[in-house]
């Protein structure tokens, strides 16, 4: 919804959090902190380490401390920064994010399932940033990973603009995981195992989504957390997907 919203010049990838009026609870960003750009924040290197709704207990464990890095100087997979990034989508575009979700590309591309009702808003006293969670089918998420396959392409519809795909799934970070890179909010696989230009959406409790191009593949995860509310361990599902992109030509 980003690559929509800047090609309808809603959004500015330069501009800056002090230009877009972005601040937080206390303790309250610094003058550097409000230097973190629109892309900063998507490639998840703001250098702003305030506590954030719906994180996990790893990340309050491994987040540095405040002021320990400056914007976009590192990389840090930052509810914060996902968070802030909703609340300047709703801004600038005035627009609702499920809404906009439903009407933007769930129902151009034909999901089945999902409906604005399926997102909800996680509101946490840490932060004036709640965090936005999808509920999703297997079948709705793997659409989606079908329309960045095709450069956001649908039939004869540019849903999303093909350069926003090919930038967005650009890896830019080197992370904590040695099998992985990071784009804008999508992790990049390694192309020796994946072929070249794959990439992966992982969410919490074992979500996810991965696209490898080269070889016209898509697999989805989804984890009912209403039922295992500990999710799923995500490794042996990569480590089957892996096993079938190996074998496909």
């Amino acid at each position: 919804m980003y690559g929509i919203a800047i090609s309808e010049h809603k959004i500015n990838l330069t501009q800056t959090l002090e230009q877009l009026g972005i601040d937080d609870v206390s303790p309250h960003l610094t003058a550097i902190e409000k230097k973190a750009t629109v892309r900063d924040l998507l490639m998840a290197r703001s250098g702003i380490f305030h506590a954030a709704a719906y994180e996990t207990g790893d990340m309050r464990r491994k987040r540095p401390a405040l002021g320990s890095h400056g914007p976009g100087s590192f990389w840090y997979y930052n509810n914060w920064d996902f968070n802030a990034l909703g609340t300047i989508y709703r801004v600038a575009t005035g627009e609702d994010i499920f809404q906009s979700f439903s009407q933007r590309i769930a129902k151009p591309i034909g999901m089945e399932n999902f409906s604005a009702n399926d997102g909800r808003y996680v509101r946490e006293a840490s932060s004036i940033h709640p965090a936005y969670v999808f509920n999703m089918s297997a079948r709705d998420l793997s659409l989606f990973g079908l329309l960045f396959l095709d450069g956001g392409r649908w039939h004869k519809l540019q849903i999303i603009p093909s350069a926003w795909v090919n930038e967005s799934t650009t890896s830019y970070s080197r992370t904590d995981r040695d099998d992985r890179g990071y784009g804008y909010l999508w992790w990049t696989l390694p192309p020796e195992d994946w072929g070249p230009n794959a990439f992966m959406a992982s969410g919490y409790g074992g979500q996810f989504l991965i696209v490898a191009p080269s070889k016209r593949l898509i697999a989805a995860q989804t984890v009912d957390l209403q039922d295992n509310p500990r999710g799923v361990r995500a490794a042996e599902f990569l480590k089957l997907i892996e096993k079938v992109a190996a074998a496909t030509p």
